[in-house]
């Protein structure tokens, strides 16, 4: 069944259309679905704990396939209930269904839990053996990524008792601030508004409806500061203890090491675009202080359209349009593969209430393909934010050929394509725009866009990590997380703001410190990345580049950042690499001072 939301002056929205994934939850084909993988695992775990020692290459091979098997069967049911719940997390039927299937998936994979855990007891020279076997060799960048974390292994039973902990610790806390948020109300203009439409009046070019925005955003934020913090004071301990027996160096270890990039690759990056706060944000904000005529901006005005901004509106049509010309102009395969996630309502734009606020593309499985979720509000930041989260959906329709162990992304990678599919639109965009007046307001957005992505997100990382550290030495207040995130927040985006005192709470709607802790500075890696990556493409010299990139993409998770970017004659190992991408924003704010 196809499904669409009511014709507006955005033109007709889509809703998606899960039915690839299952029809309803209580359908017989879900149901089927989990006693077969409940009887497979414990099948898996008879024919195979405590022998893979002795097992040939071959063997052991196909081991890994039925585990693969088995873990898609489990992914494509939990992908199936994150999305129902995704559309409306407010709906208590969706919460008990979603908390009952994470119950029920926690139930089946306990019984192949085993499974990595004896393979990186394995030694080196038994392993490189068994890989010699064509059929456990096709699996050797899955076994090289998951034995980096040998040496933060635990027993058997106590990875057991944390993998059947998950369901009452993490996600049930990641639960509460997700059903929290989409509860929460904020009063605005006489209307009781969610949080996605009243951070969306933070851009409007009304000053007035801001600073009512501001102010109501900041009240309810702060009258439900004491539960977020302890939120996350929570999450931030059982990381602390979760840390210190896996022997992490620093609380940004796991997340450096899942992403498959060195701790100094990191702090390279964190270095540089701190240096650079006064080249990009302080710079670009007084700029824009300038515009509006005043010394200094309330924080409300950050994200404020240009005062002769004509706060354009595109319909989904235009939007859709857009994004798929310029995806098209760089390659029609690219463009081909978008194009399918309209034709067939594997996303969901409207805005609605109780709706997961912000933009996501879920990859669900290999056999089925990704979704994705924004809401859609027809403004230029709505087209870029498609441009982006197709970016994700393309990438991982392209690297599902590796398969379920293979086809995901470190985080730092996973951004690659998202953005580079924003860059795309964003030149396709201003290329076609002739008026002086309409080509500064667009670039100047899409370095606001840049300063959010690079800046913004790096002062994030440097907030999760004082927050983190200062945790080991006790609980922290709310008042204390708010002084910590203000201190941030001055020294990221410069002198041209004055931060009034709710602007403290701002922290508590951030997902990510809830449900990735440190994820943030992904996105910077990836923003920087990618503008060294279309430096080198504008410049030409690398022959079928468009060929090149869509390999980058199929590769999945099988090459690491090194190996990926060899091709484009770029090394993120480089100390200049990050510099070369930061200037790509430093030129454009060049060319905005010289309008």
């Amino acid at each position: 069944m196809t499904f669409v939301a009511p014709a507006n002056d955005l033109g007709t929205l889509p809703e998606w259309d899960l039915s690839d994934l299952y029809p309803a939850p209580d359908s017989p084909e879900l149901e089927a679905d989990l006693q077969a993988a409940s009887a497979a695992s414990q099948a898996f775990e008879a024919a195979y704990a405590g022998k893979l020692a002795g097992l040939p290459g071959a063997e052991l091979g196909r081991a890994i396939a039925e585990y693969e098997r088995i873990g898609q069967i489990i992914y494509r049911a939990m992908s199936y209930a994150q999305l129902l719940y995704s559309g409306d997390v407010s709906d208590s039927e969706r919460g008990r269904f979603y908390q009952g299937m994470q119950e029920r998936v926690t139930d089946i994979s306990t019984h192949t839990l085993f499974f990595t855990l004896e393979i990186n007891r394995l030694d080196d020279s038994v392993l490189a053996e068994k890989l010699k076997a064509p059929e456990a060799a096709h699996y050797g960048p899955w076994l090289r990524d998951l034995r980096v974390f040998r040496p933060h292994q635990l027993s058997d039973e106590a990875e057991k008792m944390l993998h059947e902990l998950h369901v009452v610790g993490t996600a049930a806390w990641n639960r509460l601030f997700d059903e929290t948020m989409a509860r929460l109300r904020f009063p605005l203009g006489g209307r009781e508004v969610t949080s996605a439409e009243v951070l969306n009046c933070l851009s409007d070019k009304d000053g007035a409806r801001r600073k009512e925005a501001a102010k109501s955003l900041g009240k309810v934020l702060g009258d439900n500061a004491p539960l977020f913090a302890l939120i996350t004071n929570t999450l931030a301990k059982e990381k602390e203890i979760e840390d210190k027996w896996r022997a992490y160096a620093r609380p940004q270890s796991y997340r450096n090491l899942s992403n498959q990039v060195e701790d100094g690759v990191v702090d390279a990056l964190v270095s540089a675009v701190k240096g650079c706060f006064p080249q990009l944000s302080h710079r670009y904000y007084a700029l824009k202080a300038k515009w509006f005529g005043v010394d200094k901006m309330d924080y409300w005005d950050r994200n404020a359209p240009l005062p002769d901004d004509d706060d354009r509106k595109y319909t989904w049509e235009q939007a859709r349009d857009t994004v798929l010309g310029a995806y098209g102009a760089f390659s029609p395969d690219m463009a081909a593969v978008g194009k399918k996630f309209f034709d067939n309502n594997w996303i969901d734009a409207p805005v609605r209430p109780g709706k997961s606020p912000g933009a996501f593309a879920h990859p669900t499985v290999p056999s089925v393909h990704p979704y994705l979720l924004v809401n859609y509000l027809g403004k230029s930041r709505d087209v870029m934010t498609l441009a982006h989260e197709l970016g994700h959906g393309v990438h991982q329709v392209l690297a599902g050929v590796q398969g379920g162990l293979m086809s995901d992304t470190p985080l730092t990678l996973a951004e690659t394509a998202s953005v580079f599919g924003e860059m795309l639109t964003f030149r396709a965009m201003l290329e076609r725009e002739t008026s002086p007046k309409s080509r500064r307001i667009m670039l100047a957005s899409k370095v606001e866009d840049m300063i959010n992505t690079v800046v913004r997100q790096v002062a994030f990382y440097e907030f999760e990590s004082l927050l983190h550290d200062e945790r080991r030495r006790g609980e922290l207040s709310p008042e204390r997380i708010g002084e910590l995130w203000m201190s941030v927040q001055a020294d990221s985006l410069g002198p041209a703001f004055r931060f009034h005192d709710e602007y403290k709470h701002f922290w508590t709607y951030i997902p990510h410190f809830v449900h990735s802790p440190f994820y943030v500075y992904a996105y910077a890696f990836g923003d920087c990345l990618v503008n060294s990556l279309y430096s080198v493409y504008a410049k030409g010299g690398i022959p079928d580049f468009p060929a090149k990139y869509l390999d980058m993409l199929r590769a999945g998770g099988t090459l690491r950042h090194q190996d990926l970017l060899a091709p484009f004659g770029l090394d993120a190992g480089d100390p200049q690499f990050w510099r070369q991408g930061l200037d790509v924003v430093i030129g454009f704010i060049d060319e905005l001072e010289a309008m």
